[in-house]
C-alpha cells in the first residue's frame, strides 16, 4: 500500500514499464526488435526519482524491487516522456470531463473527423 501519491504514481509507472518489456519481448519473438519505447508520465516527482539515482525523502518508503524501472530507464529499454496533463488521454478516459473536452478526445483518438 502506498502513503503519498507519488510513491503510487511511481508504482504504477513500473507496473506499465513491466508491460513494455513484456511486449518488447513479445515482438521480439517474431524477430523485431524494438527498444527504448516512450512511457509518458504526468507526475514530476515520478520523472525526478526514476531519473535520480539518488535516495531522498520521497523514496524512503519505496521497497527495492520497485526500483526496477530506474534499471530499465538506465539500459534505455524504456524512455521517460513529460506529458502535461491536457493531453494525458489516460486522464481523458478516467475523469469527468465537459462536452468541449469529449469532442477533443474522439479528435484525439481520431474516432471520427468532424467538419
Amino acid at each position: 500500500m502506498s502513503i503519498s501519491t507519488c510513491e503510487a504514481e511511481y508504482i504504477a509507472a513500473l507496473s506499465c514499464c513491466s508491460q513494455i518489456l513484456w511486449i518488447q519481448q513479445q515482438l521480439r519473438d517474431y524477430g523485431l526488435n524494438y527498444t527504448c519505447t516512450l512511457m509518458y508520465i504526468d507526475n514530476n516527482a515520478t520523472m525526478s526519482i526514476t531519473n535520480n539515482p539518488v535516495k531522498h525523502n520521497k523514496t524512503k518508503r519505496i521497497e527495492i524491487r520497485h526500483h526496477f524501472i530506474r534499471d530499465c530507464a538506465e539500459k534505455k529499454l524504456i524512455e521517460l516522456v513529460k506529458i502535461d496533463s491536457d493531453n494525458n488521454l489516460a486522464d481523458r478516459f478516467s475523469k469527468a470531463f465537459d462536452r468541449s473536452q469529449f469532442e477533443f478526445l474522439i479528435k484525439m483518438i481520431d474516432i471520427i473527423n468532424p467538419e
